[in-house]
């Protein structure tokens, strides 16, 4: 018996790991395009530009200890459904009894944002880049404060960079934490010195005799020695939907990681799975770690339904903004601390129960509140504005 797991991250290699944990004796084969074995990709923005080692997911021994083979520098180019086979950019074709789409996504890019000095990051390679040419640059331009903005924002600061952002919104991560927690983030990095411009984006990029100069849609002119992209990202669905497999944003799974064809699963940033009745798409390490663990086990027998809360973090600075459950309005948060201290914790409440919590720098509260999403409680938006109140005993009722 053959499972075929495609993909570079954490999600294929969680996969492969809980196989073997649970007992499978199989042959477990690992596609990837990357040159890498798989590897964490969260250290890209942080670690990795400030001079670190890629991290990998596994060590080449376990690699060789668990019998999971490994085929890196290899895209999958097509999927037969009716064969149970994967076609390989080199002419291979893996036949599989299940096969585990881990694809992952890729930077979305801007059209004319391309060539020397301009950088998107995703992958090893690309962080690689960047950090070569982050050594001799001074003049650092972010385009998007989004996590990925924000984190490299942060470590080219920390490398004694001069940082513009430029960010369309009225705050960076507005659309993922509202804009009031996102002027608590914008407040941490114009604190840095980050010349953070909100409300505002570049409309073009033109080399110059020293660098890059970009034009915003103010009329702004600034010089950059090098420019990071950080618009987001695009699923990569083309290998299930060419396969005839139900994709949209994302590739389309029920609650336990089945794709819409026989024998196929999805997991990891790529797979937009039925969570407590809404679909949605997770590009988050945790949930990718996971989301592997739930596929092994329902390849190897069970019928268990992936129902984890997610949880993300993101480092900005000395600062840890942590996320954890479904916040369901950003308009309508109850705070706890302060916001303009930058230290608090705000609450999703919908009758009576926490749904969920967007932290900075009370790490405590998102533990709590992480145990108690799986239990009966029964708070209000008073008691948990009173600090005076123990947060674990409130949630605990």
């Amino acid at each position: 018996m053959r499972y075929v797991l495609v993909g570079g991250g954490v999600a294929a290699t969680a996969t492969a790991a809980a196989l073997r944990r649970r007992g499978f004796d199989g042959e477990i084969v690992l596609v990837s395009d990357e040159p890498d074995a798989p590897y964490e990709r969260p250290p890209l923005s942080k670690d990795v530009l400030a001079g670190g080692d890629v991290v990998p997911a596994r060590t080449p021994e376990w690699y060789a200890d668990n019998d999971v083979r490994l085929r890196l520098s290899t895209r999958a180019t097509a999927v037969d459904t009716a064969a149970r086979t994967v076609r390989l950019g080199d002419g291979d074709d893996l036949r599989y009894d299940a096969l585990v789409l881990a694809t992952g996504v890729r930077a979305r890019r801007l059209t004319g944002f391309e060539g020397d000095r301009v950088h998107y990051l995703r992958t090893a390679a690309d962080a690689r880049a960047l950090r070569a040419e982050l050594a001799a640059a001074e003049r650092v331009v972010v385009l998007g404060a989004g996590f990925v903005g924000c984190e490299v924002a942060a470590s080219a600061v920390g490398l004694g960079k001069q940082v513009t952002i430029f960010e369309p919104e009225p705050t960076p991560l507005a659309r993922v934490l509202g804009v009031k927690i996102g002027t608590a983030v914008l407040d941490i990095h114009r604190a840095r010195g980050v010349d953070v411009r909100t409300g505002e984006y570049v409309e073009s990029c033109t080399p110059s005799a020293h660098g890059l100069v970009l034009e915003s849609n103010l009329g702004d002119r600034v010089e950059a020695d090098l420019v990071l992209v950080g618009v987001g990202a695009l699923p990569n669905v083309e290998l299930a939907a060419e396969a005839g497999i139900a994709t949209g944003n994302g590739i389309h799974v029920d609650e336990y990681g089945r794709t819409s064809a026989p024998d196929v699963w999805a997991l990891g940033d790529v797979a937009a799975q039925l969570h407590h009745g809404r679909r949605v798409r997770v590009e988050h390490h945790d949930n990718a770690l996971r989301q592997g663990q739930t596929v092994a086990a329902n390849l190897t027998g069970e019928q268990k339904p992936h129902t984890d809360p997610h949880w993300f973090w993101s480092d900005h600075y000395e600062h840890k903004l942590q996320s954890v459950g479904h916040v369901r309005d950003l308009d309508d948060l109850v705070l706890r601390g302060s916001v303009e201290e930058g230290v608090f914790s705000a609450f999703s409440l919908t009758d009576g129960r926490v749904d969920g919590v967007i932290s900075l720098g009370r790490p405590g509260d998102v533990l709590a509140v992480r145990r108690a999403l799986h239990l009966p409680h029964r708070v209000t938006a008073d008691e948990l504005r009173d600090e005076s109140l123990p947060l674990k005993q409130l949630l605990s009722r």
